[in-house]
C-alpha cells in the first residue's frame, strides 16, 4: 500500500507534506492539483513531515492538497532510441510533445514504443548471466546497441530463453532468466534505473591509461585528457566555453556524445538544437546527431528540473558505457546546477557555506565526477565515460566555491582567459593557469611515448616553460619599454608568441586547422620547438620579432603536406633573404 499525505506548507517549489506512512530519501511522489499530477522528490524527512521539491511550477497549489508516494526514486528509461533524441531533465521527449512548452502534469514517453528494432541474439540459453551481461544487440544508427540483463538483477541467473532473430518493440519479451529459487523473470529491450545511483555492474574500475584525442591542439598537446577522465572549463561570459565544448564533441575520439544543458539561457539551448543536427562527424562523414543525445533544461525551469538534468545525462552515459562504448559527456554549465542546489538549501534554512552554497557542495560535486571513468566489463571488454563540464564563475572569479570545489575533483583544468578572448586568441585557454594531472600518470606518459614519441612529455614541458618566460619578458617590456630591456627579453617574448600563434590558437572555420590529428600536432609542435631552441642572431634587425612574425605567417598558411615537403627549407631561405633585404 502506497504512502499518502497532505500539503501543509509551500515555499516556491519546496512543499511540506504530512505523511501517513514511511517515505524514503529521494523518493518520488505526485501532488494532486485539481486533477493535475505534479511530480516531486523527497529531499528531507523529519518525523511525519516530508520536504519535497516539485519539478514544476507550484502556482495554485494550496494546503490540504493530497500527495501519493511511489516507493521509488527518480528513474530514467534505458533502451534503443536514446540517440538522436532531445530530452528535458525528467527525460520527457521534447520532439514528441505538443506545442513549445510541456504543460504541467504532462509527461511524454522517452522511447518510441511502436518502433520495431531488428534483434540479433548473442547469448545461448542455459548460460549463467547477471546484471549488464549482453543478451543480443540491435542497430541504433550505425552503433551496436547491446540488449543487457537489467542492472537490478545483480545475482547469478540462468538464461532460460532468448528470442530468435527478428523485429521487436522495446516492450516485447526478448528473454527469460531464472533465479536460484526457480522463479522466472521476463526481460524486454528497455529497463529503468534511478538517476542518483551509479551503475556499478562491471568488474573493476582501473586508472585511465590512454589519452582521448580531441583535435584541439591546446588540449591534446599541452593538457591532454584521458579516456575515462574528467575535466572542466571555467571562464567568464563570452570567452567561448560552449563553442569549445562543441568543437570537442565534434572531433573527439568517442562513440557516443551526450550534451547536458543544465540551466543555460534559452538562446544557447536553441543554438544547440539548431546547430547540432547540422554538424558533420569528422570521423564518419555522417551527421553528429546520429550518435548524440541532448538533455536540456533552461534557466527559467524549476531548480529541481535543473538539478535532475546532469544526473539523467550521467545515467544514460553509464548505460552506454556498459555496452563497451566510449562516451563523452559534456555539461554546460555545472554552475547553474550548483545554483539550483543553493536555492533549495536556502529555502530549507540549512547552514550556508561559502557564498551561501550548501556546506556539502564539494562532496556533491566530487560524488558526481567520480561516476565518470574507465571500466572493465564482466565480459573482458572496456567502456568509458569521459566527463567535461563548464563553470561560469561570477565576474570571471576563478576563486569562487564552485570552481574551487570542482578543482578538487577534476583532473584537467582548462581556464579560459578574458584577456585572450579580447585579443581574439581562440580557443581562449590560458596555457599557464591550465593543467592536466594525467601527465603525471606513468600509464599516460607511456601511452604518449608509444603514440607520439619518447620525448613528447619533455617537449611539452619545454614549451610551457618558454610560454611562461615569454609572459614574464612581456611584462618587463611593458613596464620598461622596448629599449629598456636587453634583446634577450624580446627573443623570449617572440618565442612564446610563436608557440601561441602556431599551436595554441586554432581556426575553427578552416578545414585544415579546425581539427588536428595527433600525428600532425606532433610534427607541428616538434618543428616549432626546434626553431625556438635555435640561437638566432637579432643584432641586424630593427625588431627582433621580424623573423618570428614572418615565420608565423608562413606556418599558418601551410597545410600538413607542405610541412613535410622539401619546400619548407626554401620558405625559410626566402624569409631570411627578405629580412636581410630590409623587408
Amino acid at each position: 500500500m502506497k504512502t499518502t499525505g497532505k500539503v501543509t506548507g509551500i515555499i516556491a517549489n519546496l512543499v511540506t507534506i504530512e505523511v501517513d506512512g514511511p517515505v524514503a530519501q529521494n523518493e518520488i511522489c505526485y501532488i494532486d492539483l485539481s486533477g493535475t499530477k505534479l511530480m516531486a522528490e523527497v529531499i528531507k524527512v523529519n518525523g511525519k513531515e516530508a520536504y519535497v521539491q516539485v519539478y514544476e511550477s507550484t502556482r495554485g497549489l494550496k494546503t490540504g492538497d493530497t500527495a501519493e508516494f511511489e516507493g521509488h526514486m527518480l528513474e530514467v528509461t534505458l533502451g534503443p532510441g536514446l540517440l538522436s533524441s532531445n530530452y528535458d531533465g525528467l527525460q520527457n521527449n521534447l520532439e514528441t510533445m505538443e506545442g513549445v512548452f510541456l504543460k504541467r502534469g504532462e509527461y511524454t514517453s522517452p522511447l518510441d514504443m511502436e518502433k520495431l528494432w531488428h534483434f540479433t541474439p548473442t547469448a545461448e540459453p542455459g548460460t549463467e548471466v547477471s546484471a549488464a551481461d549482453w543478451l543480443g544487440e540491435v542497430k541504433e544508427g550505425w552503433l551496436p546497441h547491446k540488449i543487457m540483463v537489467p542492472f537490478i538483477y545483480k545475482e547469478q541467473y540462468i538464461l532460460k530463453h532468448v528470442a530468435p532473430e527478428g523485429d521487436y518493440k522495446v516492450s516485447d519479451k526478448i528473454a527469460v532468466i531464472t533465479d536460484s529459487e526457480g522463479n522466472d523473470h521476463e526481460i524486454t529491450m528497455m529497463q529503468k534505473w534511478p538517476v542518483k545511483v551509479a551503475i556499478t555492474a562491471y568488474r573493476d574500475k582501473p586508472r585511465p591509461y590512454r589519452i582521448m584525442e580531441t583535435g584541439v591542439r591546446c588540449i591534446d598537446t599541452f593538457n591532454p585528457i584521458a579516456e575515462g577522465g574528467t575535466g572542466f572549463i571555467p571562464g567568464p561570459f563570452g570567452c567561448g566555453k560552449t563553442v569549445l565544448q562543441h568543437a570537442i564533441s565534434k572531433q573527439a575520439e568517442a562513440d557516443v556524445i551526450i550534451m547536458a544543458a543544465c540551466g543555460e539561457r534559452a538562446n544557447e539551448v536553441v543554438e544547440i538544437f539548431t546547430e547540432f543536427p547540422l554538424l558533420i562527424d569528422v570521423h564518419t562523414g555522417r551527421h553528429l546527431m546520429e550518435r548524440t543525445t541532448i538533455i536540456c533544461n533552461t534557466s527559467n525551469m524549476p531548480v529541481a528540473a535543473r538539478e535532475a538534468s546532469v544526473y539523467t545525462a550521467m545515467t544514460i552515459g553509464e548505460y552506454y558505457r556498459s555496452m563497451g562504448l566510449r562516451v563523452l559527456l559534456l555539461a554546460d554549465s555545472t554552475s547553474r546546477w550548483a545554483q539550483a542546489l543553493r536555492e533549495m538549501s536556502n529555502r530549507m534554512e540549512e547552514l550556508p557555506g561559502a557564498d551561501a552554497f550548501p556546506m556539502d557542495l564539494p562532496a556533491i560535486i566530487s560524488n558526481f565526477y567520480a561516476r565518470a571513468g574507465l571500466v572493465n566489463l564482466n565480459n573482458g571488454k572496456t567502456g568509458s565515460v569521459t566527463f567535461i563540464g563548464t563553470v561560469s564563475p561570477a565576474g570571471g572569479n576563478l576563486k569562487e566555491p564552485v570552481t574551487e570545489s570542482t578543482k578538487k575533483s577534476a583532473r584537467c583544468f582548462y581556464a579560459l582567459s578574458q584577456s585572450r578572448a579580447d585579443k581574439k586568441r581562440y580557443p581562449a585557454v590560458d596555457p599557464i593557469d591550465s593543467y592536466s594531472k594525467y601527465l603525471e600518470y606513468p600509464e599516460i606518459v607511456s601511452d604518449l611515448s608509444t603514440r607520439v614519441n619518447k620525448e613528447w612529455v619533455e617537449k611539452v614541458m619545454k614549451g610551457k616553460n618558454i610560454i611562461l618566460r615569454g609572459k614574464e619578458a612581456y611584462e618587463q617590456i611593458n613596464i620598461l619599454g622596448d629599449d629598456g630591456v636587453p634583446i634577450e627579453y624580446h627573443r623570449k617574448f617572440w618565442k612564446s608568441e610563436l608557440i601561441d600563434f602556431i599551436i595554441l590558437q586554432q581556426d575553427a572555420f578552416d578545414k585544415i586547422d579546425s581539427v588536428t590529428s595527433l600525428e600532425r600536432q606532433e610534427y607541428m609542435y616538434s618543428l616549432v620547438i626546434d626553431i625556438c631552441e635555435k640561437d638566432f642572431s637579432f643584432e641586424d634587425f630593427e625588431e627582433c620579432g621580424t623573423f618570428y612574425k614572418g615565420l608565423i605567417n608562413i606556418l599558418r598558411q601551410m597545410n600538413y603536406s607542405e610541412f613535410k615537403s622539401e619546400n619548407f627549407n626554401k620558405y625559410l631561405e626566402q624569409l631570411n633573404k627578405e629580412i636581410n633585404n630590409g623587408r
